[in-house]
């Protein structure tokens, strides 16, 4: 009896911790072969509105959740998104909750998505603080944050984890590159041949991020200012 009270137990807790991705809405569906799944830009007038996913209960894994997420808005089209608060009885937007929110999904025409450059994101794993050093200058990013730094063309920018047997990398972006995407992290992650959520560089606890996943981060975790 004790046995199957432990395993019950167990069973409960990894339900409870279980993290589940719904397609809640449906408004309209679109034909595209769009492999990108940007975020929505406020000011872009002809997004069409397609539906909606809710992702229900905390994980850890957000390459895994980005990944279920993905998968729902290509069911429909979308290849573009926003966050989405849920609404107080008042009327007012709450504040962002990890363990349930929901996700707008949209088609984007290609010739409206401006580029993105200029910035480098700099994002802390999901479980604890991370120290990082930029061109020498520390940095203390908490989990489930990031850092979000103007960069010049043609500067050399080392980036350091801090740590004695930690990674150092050195990045030059150049006039008109896309953003600068890396995440900070001792877990080992592997890429994903798909081409979505995927690594562009890795060294040691540096890992350098695809766009999409990148930006799907930078809407679910919270920017700290330098």
């Amino acid at each position: 009896m004790k046995n199957i009270a432990i395993i019950f137990s167990v069973l409960c807790i990894q339900l409870w911790n279980a993290q589940n991705v719904y397609l809640t809405k449906v408004e309209k569906t679109n034909d595209n072969p769009d492999k990108f799944f940007y975020k929505k830009e406020a000011a872009v007038a002809d997004a069409v509105y397609l539906g909606e996913v809710e992702v229900q209960g905390f994980s850890k894994d957000d390459a895994l959740i980005f990944s279920l997420v993905y998968k729902k808005a290509k069911e429909i089209g979308a290849n573009t998104f926003e966050l989405k608060p849920f609404e107080s009885v008042d009327g007012t937007a709450q504040s962002f909750n990890a363990s349930n929110y929901k996700i707008a999904l949209y088609y984007t025409p290609k010739e409206k998505l401006t580029a993105q450059h200029g910035d480098m994101y700099i994002f802390a794993s999901s479980e604890k603080d991370q120290k990082i050093s930029i061109n020498r200058k520390d940095y203390m990013i908490s989990p489930r944050s990031f850092l979000k730094l103007k960069v010049v063309p043609g500067e050399i920018y080392t980036i350091s984890t801090k740590k004695l047997l930690g990674s150092t990398i050195k990045v030059q972006p150049k006039a008109n590159d896309d953003n600068l995407y890396f995440q900070v992290s001792s877990l080992k992650v592997k890429p994903d041949n798909s081409g979505v959520g995927g690594l562009n560089l890795k060294s040691g606890d540096i890992i350098g991020l695809e766009k999409s996943y990148a930006e799907f981060l930078s809407a679910i975790y919270k920017e700290i200012k330098p």
